[in-house]
């Protein structure tokens, strides 16, 4: 009933304004429509929420945080280390928790681990129930990342950590030896997928971080997100991000620092030669000014060809007092000063080539050659760019499988974060791609499409097809938007230019879209209440003059405001240029 009251209103209302009945249902029929496909494409019934159920897939490590996850976890407290330069002194003081996801959740029952403090260190880290040897095999990383309150500074990655007996998760902190680094980071313009690597030098046995030169960039949004690293034995890898392959490379060709040194280098002892000669090319010393080249000959000269044109008015000024201007009526010379019409450019200058005294113009001088100087020639003592002679290395080395990476003994989270509520979830560390791939499409590819409906959902509706300016709307196609833009339209302009505003939206002048507001305004206050059709349309009909006197009477108020401010404002211009 409520639907039918207000297509019998806005009939009425199209009607009265010189609409056909056949515009008057179309408009009504594509409002109904648009507004039923909107409500169908964001509704997510309980029925497409999945519900979680633990994997059965066996991994070398897997964790997906069911119940006893906190056997397995332990949080460090320990203090980071900063450097000698920084006085400043901080502790992981933030906390954790497991539990299901506050955004977007698109499947009941699934729990991750949850970052809980904004702005603050966060370290956790739990041992593989064996150390993880990815010698001659494939290593796969995967593990799922939800920002649900976004990232706008702090890393949400993971460590490997280097097998080390001596490793305690109390004391787990920024400098606890790692072998791989993954995952997403950003903060202010920097925005990428860590992955690093540490490499051990077999000549002096010292570590070095390799940094991908080129990351991909990584995806900063609410619904949960699938990173994925896989290493092959062939030194081979590539990264994915929701299952689709972004990144592909060497670790031999693509990292920063380099696995392998040059094998030579430049001699450290060698130094260019004082009678070296790197300049290729140099004035010729022989070449002489020529006796007629004068270097004071002035860029341009006057024309003095040039003729006054036969329509130059000589005695025209440029600029007249404006004969529109009138000397305001609350003008006080005592207070205000002699008053003088402001000035206006010579109509008169407009219609010939120029007005007032005229001057020859200035043109090109031929003579002009400027500061002279010699032409340039081969140098025949050059040498070419000198470079220091190159030597052996001898810190060379050549490491063929740097995909051999050391044995891990656990994973962790050592991050900083200025945004709370990071979730980690599904973590799988192994060495079978499909595996990696069957637990993400139990778990991953199951939610995410819930996410993303979600998501849409919580959007705020565009305005379909929505024109530029007034001047493109069309009564038909949105007759709401239609009347109140002209209106807002008349208004804005009368209060600057009264005269402007009629010229320009002649349907509020005539009085012809008050009529058309008075009908909006009742199918508005219908379709809210829900009363019957008939009184209601009957009702919009007795009041049409009434409200159509009301919009004339702030039309014109706003033409006496506009008129009003017009003479102030001529007042206020006339005073500043006596």
């Amino acid at each position: 009933m409520r639907f039918n009251v207000a297509a019998a209103a806005a009939s009425a209302a199209l009607l009265a304004g010189g609409v056909s009945a056949d515009d008057s249902q179309k408009v009504l029929k594509d409002e109904s429509s648009s507004s039923t496909v909107a409500e169908a494409a964001t509704s997510v019934s309980p029925a497409e929420i999945p519900t979680f159920t633990p994997t059965k897939l066996k991994a070398p490590f897997l964790e997906q945080f069911t119940d006893g996850w906190d056997a397995r976890w332990k949080p460090s407290h320990a203090k980071k280390e900063t450097g000698p330069d920084t006085e400043e002194e901080w502790a992981y003081v933030g906390e954790w928790s497991v539990e299901e996801p506050v955004v977007f959740k698109g499947m009941e029952g699934d729990k991750g681990l949850v970052v809980k403090n904004a702005a603050a260190h966060h370290a956790i880290s739990a041992k593989f129930p064996k150390q993880i040897d990815p010698k001659g095999k494939d290593l796969v990383v995967q593990y799922e990342v939800k920002l649900q309150n976004g990232l706008e500074c702090g890393g949400a990655y993971l460590k490997l950590l280097r097998e080390n007996k001596a490793l305690h998760q109390d004391e787990f902190s920024n400098t606890t030896p790692y072998v791989i680094m993954f995952g997403p980071d950003k903060c202010g313009h920097t925005n990428k997928v860590h992955f690093i690597f540490n490499h051990k030098n077999p000549k002096t046995g010292e570590y070095e971080e390799k940094h991908l030169s080129a990351p991909p960039t990584a995806k900063i949004v609410k619904t949960t997100e699938l990173y994925t690293l896989i290493v092959h034995p062939n030194n081979t890898f590539l990264i994915q991000q929701d299952g689709e392959t972004v990144k592909e490379g060497s670790l031999l060709e693509d990292f920063v620092p380099s696995v392998n040194p040059e094998k030579e280098i430049d001699d450290p002892n060698d130094t260019k030669p004082e009678d070296w000669v790197d300049q290729a090319r140099i004035p010729d010393p022989d070449a002489k000014k020529p006796d007629d080249w004068d270097e004071e000959a002035p860029y341009e000269i006057v024309d003095e060809e040039a003729t006054m044109p036969e329509d130059w008015l000589v005695d025209e000024p440029q600029t007249i007092p404006d004969p529109e201007a009138q000397k305001p009526e609350d003008w006080d010379d005592e207070e205000d000063g002699d008053w003088i019409a402001p000035t206006v450019p010579n109509p008169k200058c407009f219609e010939v080539s120029g007005c007032g005294p005229w001057t020859k113009p200035m043109k090109k001088n031929p003579d002009y050659k400027g500061i002279w100087s010699a032409p340039l020639i081969d140098n025949p003592a050059y040498k070419g760019p000198w470079a220091p002679r190159k030597i052996a290395n001898p810190d060379y080395y050549e490491d063929k499988t740097p995909a051999n990476f050391e044995p891990m003994g656990a994973i962790g989270f050592e991050i900083w974060t200025m945004q709370n509520n990071i979730l980690f979830d599904n973590i799988y560390i192994g060495h079978s791609v499909e595996d990696a791939k069957a637990l993400a499409d139990e778990t991953f590819f199951k939610k995410h499409p819930v996410e993303e409906k979600l998501e849409e959902a919580e959007k705020p509706k565009p305005e379909e097809n929505k024109p530029s300016s007034p001047s493109d709307l069309k009564f038909t196609e949105d007759p709401v938007t239609y009347i109140k833009e002209k209106v807002d339209l008349f208004v804005t302009i009368a209060k600057k230019d009264p005269v402007e505003a009629i010229k320009f939206v002649p349907e509020v002048a005539g009085g012809a879209a008050a009529l058309l507001v008075t009908f909006i305004a009742i199918l508005a206050s219908l379709v809210s209440g829900g009363s019957s059709p008939a009184p209601a349309v009957k009702k919009a009909a007795k009041d049409v003059k009434e409200k159509a006197k009301d919009v004339k009477d702030k039309a014109a108020e706003a033409v006496a405001t506009g008129t009003e401010k017009a003479k102030e404002a001529t007042k206020r211009n006339t005073r500043n240029q006596s």
